[in-house]
């Protein structure tokens, strides 16, 4: 079970609100995503947390809609993008979109043939799902630390191996002045079970963005 410590509100899914107030807009995501799209495309930002992506998607030309469990979460999306308010797995609009964005690695975290249903459920027939996953081997190595473009220290503390591709993590924060702790559970999603579970959802692998392939592109089966 996913849960979180520190400092303000802490969503459902252990998720600290203020560590990612004190992060950056990611706009190196945001511009992968705006490369991989037609101009003006609409993106459904599925988990989008404070808009982290959300906010320079839509700088960037594209009408968005942020979907989050979180109201603290979304309470601090900017003025202008649109915000539903739902888990991913039960949501259910009446509209589909160019693009589906499922980043920060929840298909690893998630029930993920839920969370690949309703992205299916919600992009359009001649659109994309992008998928973000973590990269193999990233819990391989721990303790180790690193410090993030926000200056915040990020220490990988513990991880216990609970099934097969399955381990339980625990990410610790500082910000100098405040600390957070985020415990969860990841699976593997590797290449060779891809084909697989995207078909499940009604979806095919469509390539990827990046060399690492850890940005997935996934396109609607008829």
């Amino acid at each position: 079970m996913a849960h979180g410590s520190g400092p303000g509100p802490i969503a459902e899914d252990g998720s600290a609100v203020e560590y990612y107030l004190v992060s950056p807009a990611d706009d190196a995501s945001a511009r992968l995503v705006h490369d991989a799209l037609p101009e003006g495309a609409s993106v459904l930002d599925l988990g989008s947390g404070t808009g982290r992506v959300s906010a320079p998607l839509r700088e960037l030309g594209h009408p968005v809609t942020a979907v989050d469990a979180s109201a603290d979460m979304l309470a601090h999306v900017p003025a202008g993008i649109r915000t539903v308010r739902s888990g991913i797995e039960e949501l259910a609009l009446d509209e589909r979109f160019d693009c589906v964005l499922l980043m920060s690695f929840l298909v690893n975290y998630g029930d993920r043939d839920a969370l690949l249903a309703s992205c299916r459920r919600h992009v359009s027939d001649g659109g994309r799902v992008l998928i973000q996953r973590e990269p193999d081997g990233f819990f391989d190595e721990f303790p180790r630390e690193w410090t993030g473009r926000n200056g915040v220290r990020t220490r990988l503390s513990e991880v216990v191996p609970v099934g097969p591709g399955t381990v339980t993590a625990t990410l610790e924060y500082d910000s100098g002045d405040r600390a957070w702790s985020h415990t969860f559970t990841t699976r593997r999603l590797g290449d060779d079970e891809l084909p697989e579970v995207l078909g499940k959802a009604g979806l095919r692998l469509d390539g990827f963005l990046t060399e690492d392939r850890t940005w997935v592109v996934a396109r609607p089966l008829p």
